[in-house]
Parts: structure tokens; C-alpha cells; sequence
């Protein structure tokens, strides 16, 4: 049975300590179709049988039909309102001061919600431009495109730990070694070519490379240095994302504290390469592509790069590219597509990691015994039918001093209400010549 004492202040300590785990998360993760989660949420109606799409999409480390998955995080894009691209794709204003898309655009509204959404929620201000480098105020800084990550809970858990973070990205949609040009587009064989992010390879690829996984242009995106220049905005501590081949280049924000990670595209792809393949739009009949390497397309879709999609729209400016055409034309569930499974790539080599911080806040608790006092127990067991110790050999029933052998400490709040209970690992001899304390730790 309980034995009781009063705990005072001078037995009660706080203190504060940190857990770093190891995320790692492959490329079969993110590339594939089973273990990333879409949400059909948008729907289109009108010509032809529509177009579904989700707003983002969650990458799980296994089968998410599993209940033994765990979504690692979710995934999706914006563009900045006012920007290049929603320009470049606007008619005009109507009447209640909305913008206008060509038709050959599609979700321009969602894809410029999402940027908005997450500068309400990361920088304060859903009108402000992410910047990188962070705090340029310079128009050319401003993240146009951007691809959102958000690491979940789970995995984040109170923040993401600086100089940890690493992402493997493929910058060029090309296979690697393919040189063949598109002569309808005035290219010709062996042509001279292109170097430079910007123009990586432009006017090859006439394969479908929308959904071709990449197997050039690796590149590593960290923030490193970001222990050295520590900022915080609205949303917590940031920094920026840098190439690790070149550390001068900042390609995106890390904000640590919601563990979101905003990707510029134009500087992580390369933007003005042509971009072809099948994609979503609101169209009906069969038709053929007019790309020799790409199938016919069915309703409900349309060929980037075929001369009905073109039309006198591009056709005077050549092959459409991933930016600003394919950000435009594309749903996000292709554009979310691509991305994880073409520049991710497929295969057992890490795609991004990171170390997380679990803060750990704990309350200890330091259970004192003197010499004189649990040597005796309550327990009706201890004693004979004449209230004399039971002894374990006869005859020491005068001889024999008490002792004990705690096994637990219970926590009582001043109703002696129990409120926690703590097990040792091991019982522990308690006699009069002993003074023992226990310290129990509560962590939350």
C-alpha cells in the first residue's frame, strides 16, 4: 500500500530539449501513381466530357490505400496574381473586375488561389510576391511560378532543422543524348546547341517529354549557409533555397517553421524549352496529334505542340514551352503530374530529405526518501497476527530491522486525485541507512 509525502517547489525542475529524426524520401515515393493521392475536386463543364483536376496532391511513403500509409506531404503550384503569365493569358477585366483567360488556358484562377493562399499564410499578405533571394525588393526577384511543398506534421514535426534540407531535381525535360529537332518548327539535324538554363536544349524533344521521366540535368537544391543568415517573417523562420553547385543562386524559400518548402520553376527547370505531350482541355472528337511520336488524341484532351492546339495563337512563335505555355494550358494535375514523376525522376535514390525538431518540454520531478523514512510498508501483509514484522527466518522477529523495495511513484495533485504514475525499473532496497531519490520525468 501508499505511503505519502508532500512534494515542495525546491523538488520540481523544468527544462527544455530538442529530438532531431532523419527524413529521407525516395523518388518512387514521389514519381509513383500509387503512393501519390490525387483529389478531383475541379470540374469543368461545357464542350466535350471536361476536365477534372485536384488542387495539390499527397505523396505517401507507401500504397495509400494502406492504413499502415503515411502522407509525407503535399504537393502543388501557383501563379502570382498580376504576374508574367496570368498577363500573358488574360483578355481583360468583366464586369466585377475578374480576370479574363484565352481559351487556351485552363485554371488560372485555382493556380493563382493557391499562391495567394500560401502567401496569406507564410508571408502575411495574400496580394505580396514570394521573393528569392527572401526580401528582394527587386521586380525581376519575384517567384512568378512556383511549386509549393508542404511537409506534413508527421514528418515536420515542429520545424524543419536549418542546413538540412536537400532536394535532387531534374532541370531539363529531355532524354539524355536525344538531339533530334522538330523541322516543323524549323529545325534541322545535328543544329546547333544551346547551352544555359534558359535555353537547354530548346527545339528538341519532339518526343512526348510531358511524360517521359527525365534522365539529364540532375541537380541538388539546399539551404545550406542558412544557419548564418537566420530571418523570420510571418510565418516563421525562413531562408533560402540555393543550388549547391553554385550557392550564389537562390532558387527558392525554405520556411522552417511551417515546413514549406516554394520552388521557383523558372530557375529549378528549364523554362523556355519545348514542351509537347498530351495534356487536359475542354475539348470533344478524336483528331490526330500531327506528332508522329505522340498518340492520337481523345476528347477531353489536347496535344501541346500539335498544330490544332497551336492554331495563330503560337504557331508564329514556335514550339509551346513549360513556361509560360504549359504552366497556362496545363490543369494542375498535369503539371503536378510532370513534376513528380518526370523531375523527380523514378528509381531508389533520395528525392529530397531533411532533419525535423520535435521540441520536448519536460517537468522534473525529484522524489526524495530519507534514511528514516519508506523503511516500512502499510501493505496488511507486513505484519504477524501480533503486529510484529514478518520475518523471512524464524526467530528475527526482534532482530531484524524494516526495509522495503519500491517499485512506483505515484502523483497525487492536493485532492489526492492521482494524476501519473511512474514505474522503475527495478525495485530498489529501502532501509534506514539509504537515502534515496527518484526523479520522475514528464515530457510533452
Amino acid at each position: 500500500m501508499a505511503t505519502f509525502k508532500e512534494i515542495s517547489a525546491a523538488d520540481i525542475k523544468t527544462s527544455r530539449s530538442a529530438l532531431n529524426q532523419l527524413v529521407d524520401i525516395i523518388q518512387e515515393d514521389v514519381s509513383g501513381s500509387v503512393t501519390r493521392k490525387h483529389y478531383e475536386v475541379f470540374v469543368t463543364g461545357g464542350i466535350g466530357p471536361g476536365v477534372t483536376s485536384s488542387l495539390f496532391q499527397t505523396v505517401y511513403d507507401q500504397d495509400f490505400t494502406l492504413q499502415s500509409s503515411n502522407a509525407i506531404f503535399d504537393m502543388t503550384v501557383g501563379l502570382k496574381p498580376e504576374g508574367p503569365a496570368v498577363l500573358a493569358a488574360s483578355t481583360g477585366l468583366d464586369s466585377s473586375n475578374k480576370r479574363l483567360y484565352t481559351s487556351q488556358s485552363l485554371m488560372m484562377r485555382e493556380k493563382t488561389y493557391n499562391y495567394k493562399q500560401f502567401a496569406q499564410t507564410l508571408l502575411g499578405d495574400a496580394d505580396a510576391a514570394f521573393t528569392t533571394p527572401f526580401g528582394n525588393k527587386d521586380e525581376t526577384a519575384e517567384i512568378d511560378a512556383a511549386m509549393f511543398l508542404s511537409f506534413k506534421r508527421l514528418f515536420a514535426r515542429d520545424k524543419i532543422k536549418r542546413e538540412t534540407f536537400a532536394l535532387r531535381f531534374y532541370q531539363s525535360g529531355t532524354l539524355a543524348g536525344n538531339t533530334y529537332l522538330n523541322p516543323d518548327y524549323g529545325g534541322v539535324a545535328n543544329g546547333e546547341a544551346a547551352t544555359g538554363l534558359d535555353a537547354m536544349n530548346p527545339m528538341t524533344d519532339v518526343h512526348d517529354n510531358i511524360h517521359t521521366t527525365s534522365t539529364g540535368s540532375v541537380q541538388i537544391y539546399t539551404d545550406i549557409g542558412s544557419a548564418t543568415a537566420k530571418r523570420v517573417t510571418f510565418g516563421g523562420e525562413v531562408a533560402d533555397i540555393v543550388d549547391a553547385s553554385d550557392t550564389e543562386t537562390t532558387v527558392g524559400l525554405m520556411f522552417y517553421d511551417a515546413g514549406i518548402a516554394v520552388l521557383d520553376l523558372n530557375k529549378i527547370w528549364a523554362p523556355k524549352q519545348p514542351c509537347l505531350g498530351r495534356i487536359h482541355a475542354m475539348r470533344q472528337g478524336d483528331y490526330d496529334s500531327d506528332l508522329d511520336t505522340v498518340d492520337d488524341c481523345p476528347g477531353g484532351s489536347i496535344v501541346m505542340g500539335s498544330k490544332e492546339e497551336m492554331g495563330d495563337w503560337r504557331a508564329a512563335l514556335g514550339p509551346p514551352t513549360f513556361y509560360p505555355d504549359f504552366m497556362i494550358s496545363g490543369s494542375i494535375d498535369n503539371i503536378v503530374d510532370h513534376l513528380a514523376s518526370c523531375r523527380f525522376q523514378s528509381g531508389t535514390l533520395t528525392a529530397a530529405t531533411f532533419q525535423n525538431i520535435t521540441n520536448i518540454n519536460s517537468t522534473l520531478i525529484f522524489c526524495r526518501a530519507t534514511a528514516d523514512e519508506f523503511n516500512y510498508s502499510a501493505n496488511p501483509t507486513y505484519t504477524d497476527d501480533d503486529n510484529r514484522i514478518t520475518v523471512i527466518d524464524e526467530g528475527q522477529e526482534d532482530v531484524q530491522r524494516s526495509f522495503t523495495f519500491p517499485t512506483t511513484v505515484g502523483l497525487y495533485d492536493a485532492n489526492d486525485n492521482l494524476l501519473a504514475v511512474a514505474k522503475m525499473s527495478r525495485p530498489i532496497e529501502k532501509n534506514d541507512e539509504k537515502d534515496i531519490t527518484v526523479r520522475v520525468r514528464l515530457d510533452f
